[in-house]
C-alpha cells in the first residue's frame, strides 16, 4: 500500500510513542477547550434501538451546540424516523456495510472530532464529552470506548441508560477486557493492538481518518472493517488509547454469545479473517508462510557496487526477513525478477509496519553484537537471545518510544510509525534512536564470490 505525505493536523500536539498519559485532558471534556463532535450512528431496521440511542444524545453534558448527531441508513426498508436537529443520510441496500456507512457520515460530518456508534447501542450521558477529550489535545488519538451489554427487553427507551444498563447487565467480552487491563487501557499498545479497537463505540479526528483514508469498503458482512482501519491508523502513527469511563450499552449480548450455530459462526468469523489477512503485514495477523499484498517489512536498498553484491545482500537479507518487500535500483531489478518480494525502485515504494534503509550493499550473517544506546531503555527493549540484531529491531521499533535502530554503519531501520509523526511534526514528534554494533553485518565489496554465499562458504575477513 503506497501512502501519501502525512499533512500538518489543524491543532493540537503530539508525544511520544504511545504516551497519551503525558497529554493533560484536564478541562477538554466541556467549557471553552471543548471541540466540536460528530456523533455518527450506523443504523439498519433498528428503530427501537436507535430511538433509545437518540434519546440518550439528547442527554449528553457535551456542549449541545458544539454537537451534531448524523444518522446513516444502510438501506432499510423503511426509513428511520429521528427527532428534528438529527440529520439522516441513507445508502443503497447491499448487503452489510458498516464500513461504507460510517464513511458517509465522516464525509458529511462537520465537528472536529467522530464519534462513532451503533444504532443499537447507547451512551451513557458523559460518554461523547469524554471521548472527545484526548482527540481534543491528541489529534493522532484513537480512542475506545467501554461497550458494556445489557437486556433491554420491555425496557421505556427514554429510561437513563445508566441506570437501565446496570440492572439488565449481561456479560461482556471477558478478551476484551483482560487486553485493556493487561495494556493499562493501551498505554502498552502494540502492532496488534488494533483488535482492541470496536468500530461501535471509538472517536477520532475528522484530520486524522481523512489522514488514513477511512474504511476500507471491501468488507461486506458482519466486523472487519474497524480492525483494518485501526491497524492502519496505527501504522499512520495513531496513539490508541481506551477510555473505560466512557460507557455506552450495547442492546444483547455479544456477537460471541448470541444464538447461532457454531459451525455458521466459525465460517463468519474465518471469512473475516481470511481478508484481514490479506491487509495486514504484521506477525499473527499475516499467514505464516504465504505471501500477500499487505507489506509489513520494506528495505530499500540505495546502492550496490555490483550485481553480485546486490545478490549477496538481497538474498542474505530475506533469509532472516522472508515476509520483507525489496526495493532496489532499477538497473538491478532483473536480478531478482522471480522473485515477487523484490520490486524495482523505477516504481512507487509501499509502506508497511518498518523501513529499512540500506546505504551500500551489506552481508546479514550470524549475530555477534553489542548495543549503545543515544537514549534511556529498558530491560525489555533488549535484544533477544537467538534472532539477529537485525530481527531484533525489526521487532522493536515502534513500541514505547524507540522510533528507529542503527545497525552498523549501513543500515536503518525505522518505525513506518515514528516515520508518520516525523514526517508532521519533525523533531517535537521525540523517538528515540538506537544504535547497535553488529559483527556480522559486513559491507560487500564488488568482487564478492556469490558461489561462496550460496555454497556457505563466504568469509568477508
Amino acid at each position: 500500500m503506497t501512502i501519501s505525505t502525512p499533512s500538518r493536523p489543524p491543532f493540537g500536539r503530539t508525544v511520544p510513542g504511545n504516551r497519551w498519559d503525558l497529554a493533560d485532558a484536564d478541562g477538554a471534556d466541556g467549557g471553552a477547550s471543548a471541540r466540536s463532535v460528530s456523533v455518527i450512528v450506523a443504523h439498519f431496521e433498528q428503530q427501537a434501538e436507535l430511538d433509545r440511542t437518540i434519546a440518550a444524545l439528547a442527554r449528553q453534558t457535551h456542549p449541545e451546540q458544539l454537537m451534531e448527531v448524523i444518522v446513516v441508513d444502510d438501506g432499510s426498508r423503511v426509513p428511520p424516523t429521528v427527532p428534528a436537529g438529527v440529520r439522516v443520510l441513507a445508502q443503497e441496500n447491499l448487503g452489510f456495510r458498516a464500513g461504507s456507512a460510517r464513511n458517509l457520515g465522516a464525509r458529511a460530518a462537520t465537528g472536529d472530532i467522530l464519534c462513532f456508534l451503533d444504532a443499537d447501542t447507547s451512551p451513557e450521558p458523559d460518554y461523547v464529552a469524554r471521548m472527545a477529550a484526548l482527540p481534543s489535545l491528541l489529534p493522532e488519538a484513537v480512542v475506545a470506548g467501554h461497550r458494556k451489554h445489557a437486556d433491554f427487553t420491555g425496557v421505556d427507551v427514554d429510561a437513563p441508560v445508566e441506570a437501565a444498563g446496570p440492572a439488565r447487565e449481561l456479560p461482556e467480552p471477558s478478551w476484551l477486557a483482560s487486553a485493556y487491563r493487561a495494556s493499562r487501557n493501551l498505554l502498552d499498545a502494540d502492532d496488534r493492538s488494533y483488535r482492541f479497537v470496536i468500530g461501535a463505540v471509538f472517536s477520532c479526528t475528522k484530520w486524522f481518518f481523512t489522514e488514513t483514508g477511512g474504511f476500507d469498503e471491501d468488507f461486506l458482512g458482519y466486523g472487519g472493517e474497524d480492525w483494518d482501519w485501526a491497524s492502519r491508523a496505527w501504522l499512520a502513527g495513531a496513539v490508541l488509547a481506551h477510555e473505560p469511563l466512557a460507557v455506552a450499552w450495547h442492546d444483547g449480548p455479544d456477537w460471541a454469545g448470541r444464538s447461532s450455530g457454531d459451525a455458521k459462526r466459525q465460517e463468519q468469523k474465518n471469512r473475516e479473517t481470511l481478508l484481514l489477512a490479506q491487509k495486514i503485514g504484521v506477525a499473527g495477523s499475516r499467514p505464516r508462510a504465504l505471501r500477500t499484498v499487505a507489506a509489513d517489512v520494506v528495505v530499500v536498498l540505495g546502492a550496490a557496487p555490483s550485481d553480485g553484491a546486490a545478490f549477496v545482500c538481497v538474498d542474505s537479507l530475506l533469509e532472516q526477513l522472508p515476509h520483507a518487500s525489496v526495493v532496489v535500483p532499477a538497473d538491478m531489478h532483473p536480478l531478482f525478477a522471480s522473485d515477487p518480494r523484490v520490486l524495482s525502485a523505477s516504481g512507487p515504494i509501499p509502506r508497511g509496519r518498518v523501513r529499512i534503509d540500506i546505504d551500500a550493499a551489506v552481508h546479514f550473517g550470524s549475530p555477534v553484537r553489542s548495543v549503545q544506546e543515544t537514549g534511556a531503555a529498558t530491560g525489555t527493549e533488549s535484544p533477544a537471545v537467538g534472532s539477529t540484531a537485525l530481527q531484533d529491531a525489526a521487532a522493536r521499533v515502534g513500541s514505547s518510544d524507540l522510533g528507529a535502530v542503527r545497525v552498523g554503519e549501513h543500515v536503518t531501520v525505522r518505525s513506518e510509525r515514528a516515520l508518520r509523526r516525523e514526517e508532521r511534526w519533525g523533531e517535537a514528534a521525540g523517538w528515540r534512536t538506537e544504535c547497535v554494533t553488529d559483527d556480522a553485518v559486513r559491507p560487500l565489496p564488488a568482487d564478492v564470490s556469490v558461489a561462496a554465499h550460496l555454497g556457505g562458504w563466504l568469509s568477508l575477513d
